[in-house]
């Protein structure tokens, strides 16, 4: 309940009735039985209307026809008073036509749990200043070392690859997708890191991972990162010994220290990943590696609309529909008769995936696809073109 600002003391007393009575009632009965049983500094009438006295609150459950509950009063009087207050309630033995028992459950000191509190917040607040002082502290050492460690990345060879200062003198190497990687880990600490840059594997990197013991490609936790994992074990053969991939949807980029260093240690061994990638991934559906796009789709994929999130329908004779938002376009196709393609500029995601099945819908066009398409829609990725 709410307690009045100036209050010194709460009164709680319980209150048991052997029938029914409302709340009025029982403030009424307050008011009324206490009436000229106190010294007239203690009318409670007088004491509420002077502010000594709260808001009484009474709250009240009733349960096989018999109300029990708890009375509540904040009394800003001294502690005596107070006292001779709660006594005075206990005097009443019927409210309403129910016989009543009120007994004081407590009178407690309002500023001395206000005060109890206050040192308990106030240490959670030190604490927390503490606690910040001394991640700033660390922040500021892991950024200033990082200068150090990243201002050593540089280019291996000739070839464009960006890689650590240590990736030729150390037995072990890890393998990255880009720049950015690189400078990610070498803020970490790890320095014997090498990206490939893009598509394709140089044969300076063959070269590289020759006299390596152990070769371990970290890689974003998407279908791309799961591709160049195949294309880096069709390449290096059995000298990739091991592959890790951040988590779902991230980036090894933008990947914390924690992360990296936990992704890191739970890498596998590689032949065991690409056959996990080459059960569940393949192509687009689970077809073959080998993408064949049929010469229609990649005429309709040039209908792409040119915002994003938007979507068009190939219908039957080749005719293409207004841009629209894609659930509206989704929708739209669901009803359209001879709507047989939708082309989308979206990312691919379940959610999506399980709209276009919902429409009927048995073949899509979108720019990227990372997940699995549902068994009964064809996707094509035109990055994959």
């Amino acid at each position: 309940m709410k307690e009045s600002g100036n209050a010194k003391y709460m009164i709680r007393v319980s209150v048991k009735l052997d029938g029914q009575a409302r709340r009025k009632d029982i403030i009424g009965a307050i008011f009324g039985q206490t009436e000229g049983l106190m010294p007239e500094a203690l009318d409670l009438r007088k004491l509420q209307r002077s502010g000594r006295i709260g808001h009484i609150d009474v709250d009240l459950d009733s349960i096989k026809g018999k109300v029990s509950g708890v009375i509540q009063i904040p009394s800003s009087l001294e502690n005596v008073e107070s006292a001779i207050i709660g006594a005075a309630l206990e005097t009443i033995e019927r409210i309403g036509p129910a016989a009543s028992q009120l007994k004081v459950l407590e009178i407690s000191n309002i500023r001395s749990s206000k005060r109890t509190s206050m040192v308990d917040r106030a240490k959670d607040i030190l604490l927390d200043i503490v606690r910040q002082r001394d991640t700033e502290a660390d922040n500021l050492i892991d950024e200033v070392r990082s200068v150090l460690t990243t201002s050593e990345v540089t280019t291996y060879k000739d070839t464009g690859m960006t890689c650590g200062p240590n990736v030729e003198e150390s037995d072990a190497l890890i393998i990255v997708e880009g720049r950015n990687d690189v400078l990610n880990l070498a803020s970490c600490g790890i320095k014997n890191v090498i990206a490939v840059m893009g598509a394709g594997v140089d044969s300076s990197l063959v070269e590289l991972v020759e006299n390596k013991s152990m070769v371990k490609a970290f890689l974003d936790g998407d279908r791309g990162g799961r591709m160049i994992a195949l294309e880096l074990a069709g390449v290096l053969g059995d000298k990739l010994t091991h592959i890790a991939f951040a988590p779902e949807s991230r980036e090894v980029e933008h990947l914390e220290k924690k992360v990296v260093g936990k992704h890191l240690g739970q890498a596998e061994p590689a032949k065991r990943v690409i056959t996990k990638i080459e059960k569940t991934e393949g192509a687009v559906n689970g077809a073959s590696k080998e993408i064949e796009i049929p010469d229609e789709v990649k005429e309709w994929a040039g209908n792409m609309p040119k915002k994003a999130n938007q979507a068009v329908i190939i219908l039957e004779d080749g005719s293409v529909s207004e841009a629209a938002s894609v659930k509206d376009t989704i929708a739209q196709a669901s009803e359209t008769e001879g709507a047989q393609a939708l082309v989308i500029k979206t990312k691919a995601t379940t959610k999506l995936m399980e709209m276009v099945a919902e429409s009927g819908i048995n073949i899509v066009i979108v720019p990227k696809m990372d997940v699995k398409a549902p068994e009964d829609v064809t996707v094509y990725a035109t990055s994959d073109f």
